[in-house]
């Protein structure tokens, strides 16, 4: 299924749909790690964003339930230059394009994510939005419609919204004193990734 990326700024990148069809709004930001997709797309500091991977492939390891970094999908969509469709690790329990779909997720892969972070990095946030519902090039009134809509997105609410509902209290991973006195550590989650918690 085609699906097109469509800038603030009016840029339309096409590609191949990964994930849930449909249409999705957000700030486009990228990321440049190697590795650690899983703990990318379920940080909940990208609340409210479209993540760019700028690696070139995306997925290869695979997913798996022990390395998320929360229980769920925080960003608005993924944009990938190729979604690894076959993942070669004996950790791996499912591909990203149906981690994806699990968590209702719109993405985007085959395009060229070089020249969209170079956009990213040179005009600074953009707002965009993925779309699988039309193809640009044959609806521009379509466009015209969901410009506006892309412009006015701001991310709103998202300390209010990563926030957990109430106290969790962990057992100890390591004894941890201050000389003889045990410590006691207490965190104010505020959108906590899991990875703070073992640290």
């Amino acid at each position: 299924m085609q699906a097109y990326l469509i800038l603030a700024n009016g840029r339309v990148f096409r590609g191949q749909s990964i994930g849930c069809p449909g249409t999705t709004i957000g700030e486009v930001v990228f990321a440049t790690g190697m590795v650690g997709f899983e703990e990318t797309l379920t940080d909940p500091s990208y609340y409210g964003q479209i993540i760019t991977q700028t690696y070139p492939l995306i997925g290869n390891y695979g997913m798996n339930s022990e390395d998320v970094e929360s229980g769920k999908i925080w960003a608005k969509g993924y944009i990938v230059r190729e979604a690894c469709k076959k993942p070669s690790n004996f950790r791996s329990e499912e591909t990203l394009d149906s981690f994806l779909k699990k968590h209702g997720i719109i993405g985007i892969e085959g395009i060229d994510t070089r020249s969209l972070t170079r956009t990213l990095r040179e005009s600074g946030v953009m707002n965009g939005a993925i779309t699988t519902e039309f193809d640009p090039a044959a609806e521009p009134e379509k466009v015209a419609e969901l410009l506006p809509r892309i412009a006015a997105y701001a991310v709103t609410e998202a300390v209010k919204t990563v926030t957990c509902a109430e106290a969790k209290t962990y057992e100890p991973t390591a004894q941890g004193a201050w000389g003889e006195t045990p410590l006691h550590v207490a965190l104010l989650d505020l959108g906590c990734k899991n990875n703070i918690v073992r640290c």
